[in-house]
């Protein structure tokens, strides 16, 4: 046996008290892919904690007013890694970006994933033959290999990841909802905290193991939150 199973509890009471520990200066993984799977809840929870000087990571630089957008309204964030920063939506990414208040890393969607996927896999770096000869290539080292060519990417560790779940269970062990997915379970192993919202807590034994996505050792916090609230986009904890 390794350990009581009573001892290991990973579900929070509030998603302010999951959120309590992010500093100034961290980079924060957010999942989802655009508003699919986005954890508006924690972004919410975020804003309200006020952590500044960030550096965040999603695939896209927010929609609108709401969740990503808006905390990047709040001036909060110093930088963005993403793949798709304008949309017809991202009117307060483009002011921040023109207005010089925000810095852009930009990555190629396939590369996004695999730095992330580096991180987690202890992956020191890799070669990918994505953006060679273009400007994202510039000042990054090259190299032929079986003649094609390759740039030299390194890992995208993160010190907090935000992703939302579909069900949980309190060690930690995540399922999602169809395409919600995208991104969530790739952060969760690539930083050293991660923080899952679900709609659903089981009981230990509940989640078929083969359903498992997301395996509770990447996992630090869970905090369940009402499917009615996260449609109207509040936060509000389910009793």
């Amino acid at each position: 046996m390794y350990g009581d199973s009573k001892v290991i509890n990973k579900i929070t009471d509030t998603i302010a008290e999951a959120l309590s520990g992010v500093q100034d200066g961290a980079t924060v993984l957010i999942g989802g892919f655009g508003t699919s799977g986005n954890p508006t809840e924690l972004i919410d929870g975020l804003i309200a904690q006020g952590a500044r000087e960030l550096t965040v990571v999603n695939n896209n630089a927010g929609n609108g007013d709401q969740g990503l957008a808006a905390l990047l309204k709040s001036g909060q964030v110093r930088k963005i890694i993403c793949s798709f920063p304008r949309q017809v939506d991202s009117w307060v990414f483009d002011e921040l970006y023109r207005s010089g208040k925000i810095e852009l890393e930009l990555v190629p969607q396939g590369n996004l994933a695999e730095r992330l996927r580096a991180a987690g896999a202890g992956i020191g770096a890799f070669f990918c033959p994505t953006a060679y000869g273009t400007e994202l290539a510039l000042g990054k080292e090259t190299r032929e290999i079986n003649g094609r060519h390759y740039v030299l990417e390194y890992p995208i560790h993160g010190d907090v990841a935000l992703v939302k779940a579909e069900r949980g269970d309190r060690w930690g062990n995540l399922t999602y909802r169809m395409s919600a997915r995208n991104f969530g379970p790739v952060m969760a192993t690539a930083a050293r905290h991660t923080i899952a919202t679900v709609h659903e807590i089981v009981e230990l034994g509940a989640l078929d193991p083969e359903a498992v996505v997301t395996p509770g050792i990447y996992v630090s916090q869970i905090v369940k939150i009402d499917r009615v609230a996260t449609q109207a986009g509040g936060f509000k904890k389910t009793a």
